[in-house]
């Protein structure tokens, strides 16, 4: 039976760092984002303060929240692409900035125009460039990674079709294959599974445990609270302040959720799982 709770006046400053990991271990190669009450802001409006916890690196970690909350400037964040203005967010032991070349990034949208006429492969070798530089022809080497990265998703037929012509949710593993052959070792997913499909997102699943296993870590922006329970080992959880951060059973319980979804947060009683929507 779901039933809505009332707002809780948890303050968001009662509960920063909460089962996070202390920042002093920053230094440790087993740490692959440290968030130091990392403050970040568009221009003079702040969007999210006082983030403060450790990525393990080879771990999974769901950024949680509302919409709006700050998750996708997070991300954008750990890019460098959005200034900190208070504290520090270091990215494999260096600025974001310095980083971003061992950093492969899925955004919500992608900028392709789908009426583009570019096969999929095509697609996913713009992975490449990076490596390989926008000027010289991919190599059989970048056509080979290019091609395994297609079949990690389940799309190795689909390699000639135009771009275009793939549902949304192929679509989005095209370009989750894409961020693969760029062989991160931080890959930042931001909302990947709205609107994909039941198989689209088992594909997903499927690649993302395939990159951990290789040692990547990975970030990712989700409403998804079961994908979180299931999939993550730590939850980030957001709404312009941080709500907890740490491992995902102690983190996302009925007290967080309902501070930091307020009104919008729902109890689903029984099993004990927690819903919330956006």
């Amino acid at each position: 039976m779901k039933q809505q709770v009332a707002d809780s006046q948890v303050s968001a400053s009662a509960s920063v760092g909460v089962g996070a990991v202390p920042v002093n271990a920053d230094d440790s190669p087993s740490s692959a984002v440290v968030f130091d009450r990392a403050s970040v802001a568009y221009g003079r409006l702040p969007v999210l303060e006082d983030v403060d916890g450790v990525v393990r690196a080879g771990h999974m970690v769901a950024l949680i929240g509302p919409n709006g909350g700050g998750k996708s400037t997070l991300i954008k964040a750990i890019l460098g692409l959005v200034p900190v203005v208070r504290g520090r967010i270091q990215v494999l032991g260096r600025t974001p900035a310095r980083a971003r070349q061992d950093v492969a990034y899925v955004p919500q949208a992608d900028v392709l125009n789908p009426d583009f006429p570019v096969s999929v492969s095509q697609v996913v070798l713009m992975g490449r460039y990076r490596q390989i530089g926008w000027v010289r022809r991919p190599r059989r080497s970048d056509r080979l990674i290019a091609a395994e990265a297609l079949a990690a998703v389940g799309l190795a037929h689909r390699g000639g079709d135009r771009f275009g012509t793939l549902s949304g949710g192929q679509r989005q593993r095209v370009l989750l294959a894409r961020a693969m052959t760029q062989q991160p070792r931080l890959l930042l997913l931001d909302e990947p599974f709205n609107g994909v499909d039941t198989l689209s997102q088992q594909a997903l699943l499927s690649a993302i445990d395939g990159l951990r296993a290789a040692g990547t870590t990975v970030v990712i922006s989700t409403h998804d609270l079961s994908l979180a329970h299931l999939a993550c080992d730590d939850v980030c959880l957001v709404n312009r302040h941080q709500f907890g951060f740490g491992p995902t059973a102690a983190t996302l319980t009925p007290e967080r959720l309902r501070a930091a979804y307020g009104s919008a947060a729902l109890e689903l009683r029984g099993e004990g799982v927690i819903v919330a929507h956006p």
